[in-house]
């Protein structure tokens, strides 16, 4: 069974996690960077890093939020950057940002699911996203898609929350997502569900090397796993032949 926000409703999860984001999305920033201690933003930094290679010139974020990693991806000075959001929430949020920080010529935001990804094939020298693929409704079916619009040649970064392995940072991370963010979140998005699904929707998707056996049968080769700090988050690198 799929884990959703709001498991009192029947709408998928699709349409319970725009909703999720539609409601949490003018705290969404500062809660993300209070619950990580700011921690967040160096993994963004070292995500974008391991893109510098490849100089990629048109770039799409996919789950884009409040377009925080298209800002990042600005370091490896792209021509383009598209973000595709389900959430008209944050999308305002972050087409905001980008006028107040004079790059909305540069960085557009744009509503698409991102398992039916409203591009052609091929279209893109990097795709990039960031918390995001575990929220997809169909993780595959999503990869399979952000694999398609990739041109040959191209390479795909996802960066995402794993549950760590070792003691006794395992103990101490579970302890925290399951008791002190959710009270957090609550306090300052007034939405209880949101932060209660994050923590169960890092227990329930399939990190390390589990993620990369689904990245490579969506298409991608030459992959490869990076965990960050003890295993909180980590970072997956896929290449499209």
């Amino acid at each position: 069974m799929a884990v959703v926000p709001y498991k009192d409703k029947e709408t998928s999860k699709r349409e319970q996690i725009a909703e999720m984001f539609d409601s949490i999305s003018p705290k969404y920033d500062l809660l993300n960077h209070v619950l990580s201690g700011g921690i967040d933003i160096l993994w963004r930094k070292r995500a974008i890093r391991e893109l510098k290679p490849y100089n990629p010139k048109k770039i799409l974020d996919i789950a884009t939020g409040t377009g925080d990693f298209a800002l990042e991806a600005l370091a490896l000075k792209p021509e383009k950057i598209i973000g595709v959001d389900i959430s008209e929430g944050m999308l305002a949020v972050g087409r905001d940002k980008m006028k107040e920080r004079g790059v909305d010529k540069i960085i557009e935001m744009r509503s698409g699911d991102s398992e039916r990804l409203p591009f052609g094939d091929n279209e893109f020298d990097a795709v990039i996203v960031s918390f995001g693929v575990r929220n997809f409704e169909n993780l595959q079916k999503g990869l399979t898609d952000m694999q398609r619009v990739v041109r040959p040649g191209g390479v795909c970064v996802v960066l995402e929350f794993s549950n760590p392995r070792q003691f006794p940072f395992k103990q101490v991370y579970n302890f925290y997502s399951r008791t002190i963010l959710p009270l957090i979140g609550r306090m300052v998005s007034k939405d209880a569900s949101a932060y209660t699904y994050l923590p169960e929707s890092v227990q329930a998707f399939p990190d390390g090397s589990d993620f990369l056996r689904i990245y490579e049968a969506a298409g991608f080769t030459n992959t490869k796993w990076i965990p960050l700090t003890f295993g909180v988050a980590s970072i997956y690198i896929g290449h499209k032949q």
